[in-house]
């Protein structure tokens, strides 16, 4: 059978086909870019109706390109921490507030958990501007409307597409208001989110499928008995696609954003493993939990330096980056959108430093690329210091698929450990597929890992 994998990301939305082992079919791919606003306020925000319109268009692609003929099921991997105000009449009240959003803050007065300590041990957050504990009281400030209910990016458009669109366990961690052991709402996380529970969605059971809603059904007919899985969220489904599903294997994922990630079988009920105080812990499923640091900064830098400084393109590009150093370079700061929980540095703090008249635009490039290596390095200690026994890493993730430079200097940041490279650059499409399938035991064997190959790479 095949799978039809859908990724909402933050700079895009992608549909592709994937066959029975989660691997990307050849040409099935669509992708369309969605009008992320970022302002200097720290405004982070998309269109939750520009968004499903972008997503069906792919569909529509994939259609018209015959590749949804034999599609058995479908499995999606979304962006965690989003979250869009629902009117009485079922329409957004404003635009989905993403993780890049750094606005939200407590109400003047307020004061957070009893004890933060046991807070953050239940739920695997804090009292911060990126969980709902914060954003949804924010948001009854800010929307114009009565507001009748909250909803992910992912609640919001499975909703439109489906019969009935609850919140998946994995995203429910996401929002901050879940307790990870008994996965129910968490009663604290909710009085701070001055939320009721018929305002907050529904969260979906164990082996929970959807379907299309009949003009969906119509519209792709290929679709119309091919049962929905619920969503995964993004980081938990990238350890699953990078084959890193052991105590023993992190995964260093880099696409807009990127993050470093140790994921552990922990059924619902049973107690949580000890957590690191700098460390957040999510929800893959009802079995597994993910525990790490995510950063505001990964592709999205190599993205603003081409924009800004007029960088040399492909091969002129790849040449100029070889002849500067892994290591050392100039000193950086490269919070540009802010801190990622627990942080709370706000949009606007990225630093470049030791600049003169000699220093070039890719040498600029490589600081911003080392800055990140350096930031997760520091991470990956604290997180492999929760674990008995030495850890690998596997890089993956659109931005380390497209450029050499960058793997190496992961590597050598994060040597001694060996470091591998997940050549599939849709790690999130296939992890969210083997987690629909039941199979993430599965992950390791089928995750197309390599050492990482470039000359002078400590992992070889």
């Amino acid at each position: 059978m095949n799978i039809l994998a859908l990724d909402l990301g933050t700079s895009s939305v992608r549909g592709l086909v994937l066959d029975a082992d989660a691997r990307p079919l050849p040409g099935a791919l669509s992708r369309r870019k969605v009008s992320l606003v970022v302002r200097d306020d720290g405004t982070g925000t998309l269109d939750g109706p520009g968004y499903l319109a972008c997503l069906a268009q792919c569909l529509d692609e994939l259609a018209a390109g015959g590749h949804l003929r034999d599609v058995s099921l479908v499995a999606t991997s979304a962006q965690w921490h989003s979250v869009v105000p629902i009117g009485t009449d079922g329409a957004p009240l404003g635009p989905v507030l993403t993780w890049l959003d750094t606005r939200p803050e407590a109400p003047a007065g307020a004061v957070g958990p009893a004890d933060p300590e046991d807070f953050h041990g239940r739920t695997g957050t804090w009292w911060h501007r990126c969980y709902w504990s914060i954003r949804l009281p924010w948001l009854r400030g800010h929307t114009g409307g009565r507001i009748a209910r909250f909803a992910g990016l992912a609640e919001y458009v499975l909703g439109e597409l489906l019969d009935a669109a609850p919140m998946s366990i994995s995203q429910a961690s996401g929002t901050g208001l879940l307790d990870l052991r008994t996965l129910d709402w968490d009663a604290e996380a909710c009085a701070l989110a001055n939320s009721r529970a018929d305002e907050l969605p529904e969260l979906a059971t164990t082996g929970w499928r959807g379907r299309l809603r009949p003009a969906y059904a119509r519209r792709w007919p290929q679709l119309a008995d091919a049962p929905w899985a619920g969503p995964v969220g993004d980081g938990g489904a990238s350890n699953v696609g990078s084959g890193c599903v052991r105590p023993d294997r992190v995964a260093v994922t880099v696409g807009t954003s990127a993050a470093v990630r140790l994921m552990q079988r922990v059924p619902a009920g049973q107690a949580m493993p000890p957590l690191p105080a700098e460390l957040w812990r999510y929800r893959v499923d009802h079995e597994h939990v993910v525990t790490g640091a995510a950063y505001s900064s990964g592709g999205n830098l190599f993205a603003w330096a081409d924009r800004e400084l007029r960088l040399p393109g492909g091969d002129e590009l790849q040449a100029a980056l070889a002849r500067v150093p892994y290591r050392g370079g100039l000193p950086v700061n490269v919070r540009f959108g802010g801190d990622r929980p627990p942080g709370r540095a706000p949009a606007g703090s990225g630093v470049l430093g030791g600049l003169s008249f000699d220093t070039t635009a890719v040498e600029i490039l490589a600081g911003l690329m080392r800055g990140l290596c350096d930031l997760v390095a520091a991470d990956l200690a604290v997180l492999e210091s929760s674990v008995d026994s030495p850890v690998e890493v596997v890089l993956g993730g659109g931005a380390m698929a497209a450029s050499a430079w960058w793997r190496t200097a992961f590597a050598a940041a994060l040597a001694p450990r060996p470091v591998w490279y997940g050549r599939n650059p849709e790690v999130g499409a296939s992890g969210a597929a083997l987690v629909a399938l039941g199979r993430v035991g599965d992950a390791s064997r089928l995750a197309a890992i390599v050492r990482t190959d470039e000359p002078g790479s400590p992992s070889q």
